[in-house]
């Protein structure tokens, strides 16, 4: 374990916090084993924190649409495009966990044009580094392609969408310096110990 500071600024303990930010970081913690140190970093500012984990479970949390996977997927490829550790890193597991695959997450960082993906999800990483490098030259034909692979509109805004809002995050991470939990790191990559 590093002894490390999870974050440049100062971050709060949990007793400090209000109830209902201290019962979500307690939920994560019981499901995962664990506190992802960007729990507590955006704890520090309660109220950027209600907004930023209601956007992103909006996005996220969707039961249609794009797999948990592919959504992952978009984060990993977007948080490499912008050079951010924790991201990189905290969804490469859970990228590597959803996908079943030790691989993928390594890959999709690092350059998704030869990753181990469908050619579908190699058409949706062309737009999410679109969304990323330059946004402002998106336009109907990038559409065209992504419905040519059967997205719908819907898929299609929250691919973009899923972009925009890791890109916020990446850059809130890098900024911060939020320091990726040591637990992410082999996630996904080894097969669980059976109890």
């Amino acid at each position: 374990m590093s002894d490390q500071p999870i974050s440049r600024f100062p971050v709060p303990q949990l007793d400090d916090l209000p109830d209902d930010i201290r019962e979500r970081i307690l939920e994560v913690q019981e499901k995962s084993g664990f506190v992802p140190n960007v729990f507590m970093a955006l704890a520090a500012r309660p109220d950027e924190f209600r907004a930023f984990f209601a956007y992103h479970d909006a996005l996220m949390n969707k039961e249609d649409g794009l797999t948990q996977g592919e959504r992952e997927m978009i984060i990993v490829a977007t948080s490499g495009f912008n050079n951010c550790l924790y991201c990189v890193v905290a969804h490469g597991a859970i990228l590597r966990i959803r996908e079943k695959n030790p691989h993928v997450a390594d890959q999709v960082a690092t350059n998704y044009r030869k990753a181990d993906i469908t050619r579908r999800q190699r058409a949706m990483l062309e737009y999410v580094e679109k969304v990323c490098r330059a946004s402002h030259e998106i336009s109907d034909s990038d559409f065209a392609k992504l419905e040519e692979h059967g997205f719908s509109q819907d898929e299609i805004w929250d691919i973009g969408a899923i972009s925009a809002f890791y890109s916020l995050s990446n850059r809130m991470a890098n900024m911060f310096s939020i320091r990726p939990n040591d637990e992410f790191y082999l996630m996904g990559r080894i097969p669980r110990e059976s109890s």
